[in-house]
């Protein structure tokens, strides 16, 4: 009777064993797709932001031309702002809706400083809210590459392994909220 237990309490550890290995090289399916989802994120914005770049402001449709840039910058914006966070990275999760958030605020301000007559004050309200949803893209990249945020307006409280609390939105958000 003992060597019946000894054998499997034996045989019990091997399959605990195997199913451990097993699960250890398992892929978690929701964070890859995060991961391709932001990776296609950072691309268009760079894309974008290079054809921002490269505008002729002298051109006679520049503004059309800017404005269109940035009706796609929004658009990818919405959709990041509306990817599933995984547990991986849930400290970023608020982060990326605010980015949405401000960078929809940005490009309608945009529109009204540039479609007729020119705005200043719509355009430089516009401006801040387009370097903020910036900046908080670029607290999230760092965050994916496993670095500390840092930067101007943000601060880092560790809650626990994955939650990290960033950008001081007293600071930054006084101006204009």
């Amino acid at each position: 009777m003992k060597k019946f237990f000894r054998k499997s309490f034996c045989l019990g550890l091997v399959f605990v064993f195997i199913f451990m290995a097993v699960g250890c090289g398992k892929k978690n399916d929701k964070l890859e797709a995060y991961k391709t989802e932001m990776s296609e994120f950072y691309d268009k914005l760079s894309q974008l932001g290079d054809s921002i770049d490269a505008i002729d402001p002298n051109s006679e449709g520049s503004k059309e031309e800017l404005l269109g840039y940035l009706d796609e910058m929004n658009d990818i914006y919405q959709k990041m702002g509306q990817c599933e966070v995984p547990d991986e990275f849930s400290g970023v999760s608020e982060i990326t809706v605010e980015a949405a958030e401000y960078m929809q605020k940005a490009n309608e301000c945009y529109h009204l400083a540039y479609d007729g007559e020119f705005d200043e004050e719509n355009e430089q309200l516009a401006s801040q809210y387009y370097e903020r949803a910036n900046n908080r893209a670029m607290v999230i990249l760092q965050v994916l590459h496993g670095e500390v945020p840092s930067g101007e307006g943000v601060s880092v409280t560790t809650e626990d392994a994955y939650q990290l609390s960033t950008i001081d939105s007293e600071d930054s958000d006084s101006s204009t909220e």
